[in-house]
């Protein structure tokens, strides 16, 4: 989940014109999917963070999608930890000024999936970006986003692009057959009472409440991590709030420890080094 305390407007003064490789606002794409009801008549283009790390060659890359009120710091901060260890990180602003979390969340996780895929074949163009190495990882919102995009038998593929892995911040389980085309780890607290971890956990078991079910031995694997003292919102760096009616609670060990297995899951599903230029 992220808060709209922040616009575009931080995208912009982040931006640093003239550096090498610098951390840019860009376009994606000629559209906006997640259409708010008073933008209805409106397509705004997609825009998005660009962090990549400096050096040729081409880079693995990482798309990150935002939760149900929108694009804020928390999702630069995270494009900038990506670029560190050595991945392109793009971060999409699907929602604009939108706020979807007061139970309107479903039309922008269809939205988000749309925006993932624009990403990709964006991605998919640059010279520096290495395209058969690209993860796409989410929170709340994107989480569920970030799952329902390495689905079994989703439309979102029709194109014939695809995601070498998928990571997701507390994402809603339940809403999840678990069929993957590819690997996912899913980071979820103990303590959340927003998306609880017991769905989670039957996902991970191959289990489904969504009529579907998969056979252990076949099939890609989703890792689960329960981090035992977590909340919702467990690596945003806020004052303990309650939000919606559910407990929001930064806790630095459960993000520290997330943040460990995100870089090792991706090491093992991208590599973190560039291809020869």
């Amino acid at each position: 989940m992220t808060f709209a305390a922040t616009s575009l407007a931080i995208l912009l003064w982040l931006a640093v014109p003239g550096a090498a490789h610098a951390d840019e606002l860009v376009e994606v794409a000629g559209h906006r999917a997640a259409i708010a009801p008073e933008r209805a008549d409106a397509t705004p283009p997609l825009l998005g963070f660009l962090a990549r790390p400096g050096g040729a060659g081409r880079f693995p890359a990482v798309i990150l999608l935002h939760g149900c009120s929108g694009f804020d710091s928390h999702d630069t901060e995270a494009a900038a930890t990506l670029k560190s260890w050595g991945y392109v990180a793009l971060a999409l602003d699907s929602l604009g000024s939108a706020n979807l979390c007061a139970g309107r969340g479903i039309p922008g996780v269809a939205a988000e999936i749309v925006d993932a895929y624009a990403a990709l074949r964006y991605l998919g163009a640059q010279s520096f970006v290495a395209g058969a190495r690209v993860a796409v990882m989410g929170w709340s919102m994107g989480a569920d986003a970030s799952l329902a995009a390495v689905e079994t038998g989703m439309p979102w593929r029709a194109g014939g692009e695809s995601f070498v892995a998928a990571i997701a911040y507390y994402p809603k389980c339940a809403a999840h057959a678990g069929v993957m085309t590819a690997p996912a780890l899913v980071l979820v607290g103990e303590q959340d009472d927003w998306m609880p971890a017991a769905p989670c956990r039957k996902l991970a078991l191959h289990e489904s409440d969504v009529g579907m079910t998969r056979d252990p031995a076949t099939g890609t694997p989703i890792e689960l991590i329960v981090l035992a003292n977590a909340t919702h919102g467990f690596d945003y760096r806020l004052p303990p709030h309650t939000y919606l009616g559910h407990v929001i609670r930064y806790d630095e060990a459960a993000a520290r420890d997330a943040g460990t297995a995100v870089r090792r899951f991706l090491r093992d599903m991208l590599g973190d080094q560039a291809d020869n230029p």
